[in-house]
């Protein structure tokens, strides 16, 4: 297994991975910001001002709500005002996206993955879309506008079986500057449709 970061200079989380079947092409939800001082804008935080409340408005409620236990154990409102917030909170912190893979599998299609978790505590779960060669029109790069930003996106283009077509955004919550997805657009077509991008480039 070999693994490379081809634009490590202007783009470090790009993360090439050289497995003997297969590659896989992975971004981190991270970039270096784009005014020359290296500074890294995390997509996936650690930890906020508002981790460092939480204590202070558990403490601050705790004496208040579990004064007399008596009334509390009938008392599913209050209960639920503190449970709900805090299990939603704890989730949403715990359930960040980490990274972001295409792989691609010569002879046998494609797969995207989403790698879920906090930053600090490590990776919770890892969620998989894999599309047969049989079922993948075309592996296309594209530009779309976010708010008033043009941002270059991938995606696989998938026909079913009763014959509609689908859309499946690869990088949808990191999307990366332009750089890296030539350099997965370029690679998954080399491995995917090499003799489609063949003749294309000897075409006069």
């Amino acid at each position: 297994v070999r693994s490379n970061r081809p634009l490590r200079d202007t783009h470090p989380e790009f993360l090439v991975i050289e497995w003997p079947t297969f590659h896989e092409y992975r971004v981190g939800n991270w970039r270096l910001a784009r005014d020359d001082s290296s500074r890294i804008i995390r997509g996936a935080v650690a930890w906020t001002w508002l981790d460092l409340c939480l204590p202070l408005f558990i403490s601050f409620l705790w004496p208040k709500v579990f004064q007399n236990p008596a009334q509390l154990r009938g008392n599913s409102t209050a209960l639920a005002s503190i449970g709900v917030p805090l299990s939603i909170f704890a989730w949403s912190r715990r359930n960040q996206v980490l990274c972001k893979s295409v792989l691609d599998f010569p002879t046998l299609g494609i797969q995207l993955e989403t790698h879920c978790g906090h930053p600090s505590l490590g990776l919770l779960f890892v969620s998989r879309r894999f599309i047969h060669v049989s079922h993948l029109e075309d592996f296309v790069i594209h530009e779309g506008l976010r708010r008033w930003n043009v941002h270059y996106f991938l995606a696989a283009i998938k026909r079913s079986n009763n014959g509609s077509i689908m859309f499946h955004v690869a990088f949808e919550n990191t999307l990366p500057y332009f750089p890296v997805p030539l350099e997965v657009y370029t690679g998954v077509q080399w491995s995917i449709f090499p003799l489609q991008l063949r003749d294309s480039t000897e075409i006069p």
